[in-house]
């Protein structure tokens, strides 16, 4: 899911506390973590590790901002369900031959070879991944897979920006591309117009991918989720909410591999 781009802000930001509130007999504890920028509108955020958080107006309360949380529980709490669900099935991943890896939404079996004399690589073989290392290790296997995924990501985001941007009318020139392990986004844009984009998204489908992009470009026009920000991006992607209702759905299953040390 990619945060908002804001404007930056005129006052104060209140430090980092939480908020809790009740649904359907659950306490729900959710993070007001403030951006050093303003916030026009009252932004929840559930990713798909289970945390809840939110960011809102420097001036408005903590009660506000509750009165909010509660409107909006049904929609928190069944997000919270599916991303529980999710986690229940996930299984650490060991990196040995008969594991599922995904690739543009398709999944493939991973094959992995050892080869003390060749160069280390990876290839797509009739629906495998097959990954040659000098020593069979998950690290090894691990390291590989990653710098696959990065090549591989920076060429299709170039190429689905490219395409995309024949839509986005607004934006002048090709924005410059930064690709970047994150633990919650998937993409962000700075103030100065530059996308970056989540390697892992390289791991599903196309139509999740220009949602992203689409969502970064939007954000060259309106720097906040402000309702007209809503309309543009309608207007370049009519279909986006399923778009996105898919995106989150498969976080959980391509998020699974990432560990701590790749968080950002």
């Amino acid at each position: 899911m990619s945060v908002p781009i804001l404007l930056p802000g005129e006052y104060e930001r209140p430090s980092k506390h939480w908020l809790s509130f009740y649904y359907a007999d659950e306490m729900i504890l959710v993070e007001r973590a403030p951006k050093p920028r303003q916030v026009q509108r009252v932004l929840i955020k559930v990713d798909p590790d289970c945390r809840v958080s939110v960011q809102a107006p420097v001036a408005a309360s903590d009660e506000d901002i509750l009165q909010v949380l509660k409107h909006r529980g049904r929609w928190i709490y069944q997000q919270l369900r599916q991303f529980r669900a999710q986690l229940t099935h996930i299984r650490p991943r060991q990196y040995i031959s008969g594991e599922s890896h995904y690739y543009l939404g398709k999944q493939y079996l991973l094959k992995v070879l050892e080869a003390p004399n060749d160069v280390p690589h990876v290839r797509m073989l009739r629906g495998k991944l097959e990954v040659s290392v000098r020593h069979k290790t998950a690290e090894n296997v691990r390291e590989q897979l990653r710098a696959w995924y990065r090549v591989r990501a920076r060429d299709v985001f170039t190429r689905r920006l490219q395409a995309v941007l024949e839509q986005t009318l607004w934006v002048e020139e090709e924005p410059p591309l930064r690709i970047q392990t994150m633990q919650t986004q998937w993409g962000s844009c700075s103030p100065k117009g530059r996308i970056t984009l989540n390697p892992h998204l390289v791991k599903t489908p196309r139509d999740c991918i220009d949602y992203v992009i689409l969502h970064e470009l939007c954000h060259i026009a309106e720097h906040n989720h402000s309702e007209r920000f809503y309309r543009l991006l309608t207007q370049v992607m009519p279909n986006w909410e399923k778009v996105k209702a898919r995106l989150d759905g498969m976080a959980a299953l391509v998020l699974s591999d990432l560990p701590r040390s790749d968080y950002n």
